[in-house]
């Protein structure tokens, strides 16, 4: 198929859809632990430090993009090099010449290529969505790579031939973030101060395609890397080899002089037990020297080149993150009470997001009021403050997520960040926020249902099927991110071979990191009309706002950026009346969940009136036959979570 004719495909499969199941309070509620006590609000004080402001120059960008050149000259791998700061802003993308013009995803494993398989598209979308992976999976406390991706993408943990039976990688989902079509994500060609506003989409999502690093300057964060050279856009099926992977070494002698800190890379952090993979070239396979100024190449080795929708053909300087231009600051007192938090800004003083009542009062009755917002994001954002974190180094460092709350229309009443969180996280809260409210509502399987595509529609009496259940999605159960996990795994109970796939996911012979399920068939529109904007074949662009869902307010549907399916949200309840949702993400699952939990029990007990779902309702309820019982998932709090104290089992019984 060719690569126009396969955008027209992937432009007639837009449409939406997704369920989820949620359910109790994670974990044995037999010997309920005492209730947390909330907290007061916040008082002034500070317990993280921000990132120091450092920056790429256009001279820097200049020497990693040497650097990477040399390196695929003497590897004789033409390719597309790409750099970006750490709010996305692409700083220069340069074409080699002999590079190929295109890169392809993987094929489905039946040779059914549907959702983004086997998709054709221009190299330099390749190579800035690694960069940004790189840029946006990291922080001052990890860094990560598009092999760590990888890792935690695929269907089973760690992804190898010997892990079958394990269950899906703790991130399974999240390359359907940081989409084009987001209604968050600033875009390029804004015009004055808003042109280098973050955080920025990345053409394909966040990648899994070994060949993006983080770039560090004196040991902060920077930015991004991200190399496409062999056309081929997949991902590592089998960490248990050390690939000789040209475009991963092409990346690393891109980062001379800007390596991210041995002490921070993804192979210093474990999960469950198993060591994260960060790069497997190392600068001893490099074989360049990384001498050759960028002068010397431009024009003789290749040329700098403009990206629709991405970048002009010159080298930029980036923004230092933390400042206002960077589009992510520090709040000030009016904004939020904790003087840790940081907002997103549009680059002239104002809050993109502050926080206000619900917008939803001509379908609810009991909308969150702003001071019910307010209390809930400074009760997670405490919680948060006093979380040990899993993905962070060193070990017993504070957790650093982003925090969004959503009413029930999928309108954002807030958004709140610790200082140093990674930015995937806040694209990926509001993600989750949304997709907890969606599919706790009533209006779940009548949109999904009505929907304009088949293969949409389909999920909804499949869920119903599975279920057993022909009232599920009309509002009975109230779902969080991790009960519809449950269901969007290509195994049910998630990992166990030979089990059927969940019913919001695609088969196992069907199924790759490229087509997940309902995730992926709600925006695959989207996504085939941005590739064909980007290419030059057409004119337009995918709108801010992923999905096809119809509007409940002019311009504005439930899922703008699209649904997420790992864990990390719950639906916020006034008694047995759903209100809205909030969404965590930037560390360990297990702690985005209890932060959300524990931030939405002590919000509701710190102004009364809101709280999680009543426990009749939640998806932890279910029990679905599959041969033996399986039992759906609602939330999963850490044990001993707090850096303050040993307290154990800290949501059961709530």
């Amino acid at each position: 198929m060719t690569p126009l004719s396969r955008s027209a495909a992937l432009s007639a499969m837009g449409a939406l859809l997704l369920t989820s199941c949620g359910g109790g309070g994670g974990g044995s509620t037999s010997t309920p632990t005492p209730t947390p006590t909330p907290t007061p609000t916040p008082t002034p004080t500070s317990v993280y430090t921000p990132p120091p402001a450092e920056a790429l120059t256009t001279a820097d960008v200049e020497r990693v993009l040497a650097q990477a050149i040399s390196e695929a000259q003497a590897r004789g791998l033409p390719s597309v090099i790409a750099v970006t700061d750490r709010v996305g802003n692409v700083l220069g993308v340069f074409r080699m010449t002999g590079a190929r013009a295109t890169a392809t995803t993987s094929a489905a494993p039946n040779g059914m290529n549907i959702d983004a398989q086997n998709v054709t598209f221009p190299a330099e979308g390749g190579a800035i969505a690694k960069a940004v992976t790189g840029a946006y999976l990291s922080s001052g406390g990890n860094a990560f790579s598009t092999r760590t991706a990888s890792q935690i993408v695929q269907e089973h943990f760690p992804p190898a031939p010997t892990t079958v039976g394990l269950e899906s990688g703790p991130l399974f989902g999240v390359q359907f973030s940081q989409l084009p079509c987001s209604d968050l994500s600033a875009r390029f060609g804004a015009p004055g101060a808003a042109a280098l506003i973050g955080p920025k989409r990345s053409p394909l999502g966040l990648a899994a395609d070994p060949g993006g690093l983080p770039l560090y300057k004196n040991g902060v964060l920077v930015g991004g890397i991200g190399v496409m050279g062999d056309g081929v856009y997949g991902s590592d099926p089998n960490i248990l080899d050390i690939d000789n992977d040209a475009e991963e070494f092409i990346a690393l002698a891109g980062t001379r002089g800007f390596e991210a800190p041995d002490t921070i890379t993804a192979d210093k952090i474990t999960v469950d037990g198993t060591s994260l993979r960060f790069s497997d070239a190392t600068f001893a396979g490099v074989m360049s020297s990384g001498g050759a100024s960028f002068a010397s190449l431009n024009g003789s080795a290749g040329n700098l080149v403009a990206v629709i929708g991405y970048a002009n053909a010159a080298v930029t300087a980036g923004i230092a993150y933390g400042t206002e231009a960077s589009g992510i600051r520090a709040s000030t007192p009016a904004e939020f009470a904790n003087r840790d938090a940081f907002v997103l800004t549009d680059g002239s003083g104002t809050n993109r997001y502050p926080i206000r009542a619900g917008t939803d009062g001509a379908t609810n009755s009991a909308p969150l009021t702003q001071a019910e917002a307010r209390a809930v994001l400074e009760e997670a954002f405490a919680v948060m403050s006093r979380a040990r974190a899993q993905i962070r180094r060193p070990l017993d460092s504070r957790a650093q997520v982003t925090i969004s709350i959503v009413d029930t229309h999928g309108a954002v009443l807030g958004i709140v960040r610790s200082p140093d969180a990674p930015i995937f996280g806040t694209d990926v809260s509001l993600q989750k926020a949304r997709t907890a409210a969606f599919f706790s509502g009533a209006q779940a399987g009548s949109e999904l249902g009505a929907n304009a595509s088949a293969d949409v529609r389909q999920f909804v009496p499949a869920v119903r099927t599975f279920l057993n259940d022909p009232a599920a999605l009309t509002g009975t159960i109230a779902f969080a991110d991790r009960s519809g996990g449950n269901l969007s795994r290509p195994y049910f109970p998630d990992g166990e071979v030979g089990r059927p796939h969940g019913p919001l996911s695609r088969p196992i012979e069907q199924f790759n990191p490229f087509s997940t399920g309902l995730q992926s068939a709600l925006i695959i529109g989207n996504l085939g009309a941005h590739l064909g904007f980007v290419s030059g074949a057409s004119a337009t662009d995918t709108p801010a706002r992923c999905t096809t869902l119809p509007d409940v307010a002019p311009g504005q549907n439930r899922l703008q950026n699209g649904i997420q399916i790992f864990p990390g949200s719950v639906p916020i309840y006034r008694g047995s009346q759903l209100v809205g949702a909030i969404g965590v993400s930037g560390d360990g699952i297990d702690q985005d969940d209890m932060i959300s939990f524990l931030g939405t029990h002590n919000g509701g007990a710190r102004v009364g009136g809101i709280g999680n779902a009543p426990k009749a309702i939640r998806a932890d309820t279910i029990v679905v036959n599959v041969g033996a019982g399986v039992r759906l998932r609602y939330i999963s709090c850490p044990f001993a979570p707090f850096l303050d104290t040993a307290q154990q089992n800290v949501c059961d019984g709530l």
